[in-house]
Order: structure tokens, then C-alpha cells, then sequence
């Protein structure tokens, strides 16, 4: 037969401890060992172990006769392995502890009734023109969306009649249920089955939406489209989304944009790109020629030996700024165009030309083409 511990030893206090002192080391090893969260082998018999040395040393006349005459005079000689049914101190040592309880094993979960919830988003992809995208623009969308019943007005039940509190939970939309273990008691709260945590049963649902009282409808809006946006732009309709449930508020309407490309422009940023085909003769001599703007078409001169890749800046010609501060400009390019097919006169004429001009030569401060835009984007 295997020796008993001391139990003051067991515990792991003084022999002068305590009442105090006592529970909370019997606290720290019921915990440590306790075979619901502690599968090492010994634990059990450890459990025990303790079990039965604080039954004895929160007694204060069973500790009075084990100080007087050791594990004789505590009256244990036999009987205790026999399972925890004999062990009454729980209720003492662990009264109001059920926090700690919770954390340890899992005895008590609460279930939160279910409050107001927004309605959810809704997604619309808008395609719009070049300038419309420069200018703004309203356009007419139709949606289709959850809205409340308009019959019932999202009670669910038929006008005329009201939802009945729900008879399972009483109306609280959640069902306590107690379990008693060697701890105590453990209420567990969970959501009511029977009523889904609403606290109520429709019992004549609407006819319209069957007691959901939410309907999916069609909506045209009016969608107001600032000047300056760019492709992937989203722009947000507050409110124009799905209805919400239990007096939650509708979720938001979002119009992504897309915008198409245009025959001859080019948006970099705020500003518009255009590429002005000039001849020879044009570039040579000069001219003033007409170009188009999103606005309207402006004349501009082109200087005598215009070479291809020069820029002309049309200032407040392009695109507005969204967050205001005026328009960005509008580049022009020049691109001097040679002639695919000649006939016999203008061959004679260019050939004559070739005489009297020579060879081409590359301006001494010329810039290359990339050079030039990069000046004029970093202007």
C-alpha cells in the first residue's frame, strides 16, 4: 500500500497557513491537474491527492485531529479513490470563480442577441464617353434591389395582424440552458431554434413577401457624374443599397466608370494628348492650321522648319481637376508626314529640291522626341 503524502506537503503550504492561504494553493493545483484539460498520466491520482488533503485541511476539526495524530486521526484510512462523490469543497473554494471556470473549461458561453444590421452593398458598372468623362454628366441607371415589403413595411406579418412573442425564449430571442458538473452550475446561452433570435413568430406572414418581409425591386436613379474622372473611377450613392434588417439602415450604391477610349485623344492625367499631321510643305514653310479640342477647334501657327515631335501647349484645354483649381492643357504634337506615292511632277519638283537643299542635317540644339516630353510633362 502506497505511503500518503503530507498534506500540508501536498498542498505545498506551511503547517501554520492559513484558511486563505490554503484555498488559493488548492485553487492553482486543481486547475494544474484536473483531468477535463490535463491528459498526462498521474494527473488523476494527483487530483485526487489534493482533493483529499484540502477536504481534511478546510475542516477545522479534521485538521485539528491531522496536526494532532497525522492521517489516523483525519479518519481517510480508506474509501476516497473511489471517485470525486465524496468531495463537498468546490462550492466553498470556487464560489464566484466562474469567470475562471469559463476560461479553464469551456462551461458557460453566452449567445449575444442579434441587433440592427445594415443592408448590403450593391455593385454597378456605368460605361461613359470621353467627353463626358471631361465634363460630367447625369445619367439614368436602373438597379435592381431589396427593399422593405411595401405591403407589410418589413413587419412580415399580413396588415392586420402582429408577430407573436415567440413562446420557446419568451420573446428574448435567446434560450438558457443549465448543466451541473463537480464545479457547480454552468448556464449556457444560446440563440433560440425556434424563433432564430428574433424573439418573435409570424404566425399570418404577408402574402407579398411571404414573412420576410424584404421584396426585390426595380429602381431608376440618377447618377451625377463630376468632370475629371478617369477609368476605374467609383463613385458612391449613399443609401441606395440593399435594405437593412431589424431596423438596420440600406447599404450604399457604387458606380464604377468606364470610360471609352476617343478616335484621336489621349488623357495623360489632367492633360489631352493630340498628334497634328502636318506636310512637308507646312512644316518647310509654315502654316496656321485648325485643331480640334473638347471644347472647340483653335488655331494655331506653325513656324517655318517645324520638325516632327515639336510640342504645342494649349493651356486650360484639358481635363478639370476634381478637387477643383482649374483644367490641365492639352499637347499638341507635330508629325510631318512623308508622301507614300508621287507622280511625275512632284517626283520632278522633289528631285529638283534635293539638288538645291542637300543632305539633311541634324539641328546643333535639336532634341530627341523622348527628351521633348519629358520636358513637358515635367514642366
Amino acid at each position: 500500500m502506497a505511503v500518503k503524502r503530507d498534506y500540508y506537503e501536498v498542498l505545498g503550504v506551511d503547517r501554520s497557513a492559513s484558511e486563505g492561504e490554503i484555498k488559493r494553493a488548492f485553487r492553482k493545483l486543481a486547475f494544474q491537474y484536473h483531468p477535463d484539460r490535463n491528459r498526462e498520466d498521474g494527473a488523476e491520482e494527483k487530483f485526487k491527492e489534493v482533493n483529499e488533503a484540502f477536504e481534511v485541511l478546510c475542516d477545522p476539526d479534521k485538521r485539528a485531529a491531522y496536526d494532532r495524530f497525522g492521517h489516523a486521526g483525519a479518519g481517510f484510512g480508506q474509501g476516497f479513490d473511489q471517485g470525486f462523490g465524496g468531495f463537498r469543497g468546490f462550492d466553498d473554494v470556487f464560489g464566484g470563480l466562474g469567470g475562471i471556470f469559463d476560461t479553464f473549461f469551456g462551461g458557460a458561453t453566452t449567445a449575444t442577441r442579434r441587433g440592427p444590421q445594415q443592408g448590403t452593398d450593391i455593385r454597378y458598372s456605368l460605361t461613359i464617353s470621353f467627353e463626358e468623362a471631361v465634363f460630367g454628366c447625369d445619367r439614368q441607371i436602373e438597379v435592381q434591389r431589396i427593399e422593405n415589403c411595401s405591403k407589410c413595411h418589413g413587419v412580415g406579418s399580413e396588415p392586420g395582424s402582429q408577430p407573436e412573442k415567440c413562446p420557446e425564449c419568451g420573446g428574448t430571442g435567446q434560450v438558457r440552458r443549465v448543466q451541473r458538473s463537480v464545479f457547480g452550475r454552468f448556464v449556457n446561452i444560446t440563440t433560440c431554434n425556434n424563433c432564430g433570435g428574433e424573439g418573435r413568430i409570424i404566425t399570418k406572414p404577408c402574402t407579398q413577401c411571404r414573412g420576410s418581409g424584404k421584396e426585390r425591386q426595380k429602381r431608376r436613379l440618377v447618377v451625377s457624374i463630376p468632370g475629371g474622372v478617369d477609368d476605374g473611377s467609383q463613385i458612391r450613392l449613399s443609401g441606395e443599397g440593399n435594405a437593412g434588417t431589424r431596423g438596420g439602415g440600406p447599404g450604399n450604391l457604387y458606380v464604377s466608370l468606364s470610360v471609352k477610349e476617343h478616335s484621336y485623344f489621349k488623357r495623360r492625367g489632367n492633360d489631352i494628348l493630340y498628334d497634328l499631321p502636318v506636310s512637308f510643305v507646312q512644316a518647310a514653310l509654315g502654316d496656321e492650321v485648325e485643331v480640334p479640342t473638347v471644347d472647340s477647334p483653335v488655331t494655331i501657327k506653325i513656324p517655318p522648319g517645324t520638325q516632327t515631335g515639336k510640342l504645342f501647349r494649349l493651356r486650360d484645354k484639358g481635363v478639370p481637376h476634381l478637387r477643383g483649381g482649374g483644367r490641365g492643357s492639352q499637347l499638341v504634337m507635330v508629325h510631318v508626314v512623308t508622301p507614300e506615292t508621287l507622280n511625275k511632277e512632284q517626283r520632278r519638283l522633289f528631285e529638283e529640291l534635293k539638288t538645291s537643299l542637300g543632305e539633311a542635317k541634324m539641328p546643333k540644339e535639336a532634341k530627341g522626341l523622348f527628351d521633348k516630353l519629358k520636358d513637358v510633362f515635367e514642366a
